[in-house]
């Protein structure tokens, strides 16, 4: 039986999750509810939001996620406590190739990347006639930080959490790392043998990364934490599509797709996230083999995904998805019986732990 220090009711989450996830839980809900905490609150208090050079100490970062869900341990919902290595979210990948990393410190208490220091590079080439110079070795900085980090959560987390997988910058998301994307996006057309070179670069770096990923952070029960969904079985990938928002389903189909088939079939399947403006790639990333389930955010001028939900439920099937939702507003629709079935709720805003508590007893109870 699964044992989390911090997550009593872990072995009953994982049944739940499970059940979601074989797509058999299409009448009932799943939920997590994030509560103010203290945590996020000094970690504000001590940081600006804004870029640095400086490479985060892994002790202190590990110490946040350690104190932040230690303070959650007491919420009985569906989440299962992980910490996100957000520092090599994006930037590692460019930073393999010599990219200059920087940092950007999140210090808001909002409802995503609160507590994390994500990570980027300018544009590596100023065109593709610098492309063969790339060379990844093992000696790379970053590697060996990267490497080094994932060792140090792994040990602070053991028995008590897990860690997060990261998300693949490979496909098109790469090609911006190399080029930019404004010229990703003209070289589909102009330069394609150069984005497919590319493209294939990327899959042997999202390997070595992954694969790295796995041999050091054990499962939790049999399976892969993640902030698509909590917890998914086996080795996932944590797959993104954000290029594509910006282009046609065909161009998707042509580009995009393979990529992932590729990485999904070198481990257990995958997730995918779409933001607002990607929601029209909805049914092509459905079909994708493998996948696992798709977290569906909100975006500034598009309509919140819980306002649409009951029309994209219907165009995603019984593909498990995810999305956002304000506390009010959600116990509002609990209690109207509103809420569609086969979806875990992030819910944001819940004034405190008991009131999380009361109402999970209800979204446990809760039938579509």
């Amino acid at each position: 039986m699964i044992q989390l220090k911090y997550k009593p009711n872990a072995a009953e989450t994982i049944e739940r999750l499970e059940a979601l996830l074989e797509r058999r839980s299409q009448d009932k809900i799943l939920a997590s509810f994030k509560t103010p905490t203290r945590t996020i609150r000094e970690f504000c208090a001590r940081h600006e939001t804004g870029f640095s050079e400086t490479y985060p100490e892994p002790a202190e970062r590990i110490k946040f996620w350690d104190d932040l869900l230690k303070e959650r341990s007491a919420i009985q919902d569906d989440s299962i406590p992980s910490a996100y290595p957000s520092e090599f979210d994006q930037g590692l990948y460019g930073g393999l190739l010599g990219g200059d990393v920087r940092f950007l410190c999140m210090a808001e208490d909002g409802q995503n990347s609160s507590g994390w220091i994500s990570s980027m590079v300018p544009p590596l080439l100023d065109d593709w006639s610098g492309f063969d110079t790339l060379r990844f070795d093992e000696s790379n900085i970053w590697y060996k930080r990267y490497l080094e980090q994932l060792r140090i959560m792994a040990a602070e987390a053991e028995g008590k959490f897990g860690i997060s997988h990261l998300i693949a910058i490979d496909s098109l998301n790469f090609v911006f790392e190399l080029v930019g994307a404004t010229n990703t996006y003209l070289s589909m057309y102009e330069s394609p043998e150069m984005v497919l070179k590319a493209v294939d670069l990327a899959f042997d770096l999202n390997l070595t990364v992954h694969s790295a990923f796995f041999d050091i952070v054990p499962l939790t029960a049999g399976g892969t934490c993640s902030w698509v969904i909590p917890w998914v079985p086996g080795r996932v990938i944590c797959e993104s599509v954000d290029p594509f928002h910006m282009t046609s389903v065909q161009d998707f189909e042509r580009w995009g797709v393979e990529p992932i088939i590729r990485i999904f079939s070198e481990f257990d399947g995958g997730v995918v996230h779409l933001h607002g403006n990607g929601r029209h790639l909805l049914e092509a990333v459905c079909t994708l083999p493998g996948l696992k389930a798709i977290y569906l955010g909100d975006n500034k001028g598009w309509p919140k995904t819980v306002d649409i939900l009951g029309e994209l439920k219907q165009r995603a099937g019984d593909m498990p998805l995810t999305v956002n939702a304000n506390y009010n507003e959600f116990v509002e629709n609990l209690d109207r019986h509103h809420l569609c079935g086969g979806v875990f709720y992030n819910v944001y805003g819940t004034p405190n732990i008991d009131t999380a508590n009361r109402c999970m007893e209800k979204v446990r109870d809760y039938r579509v």
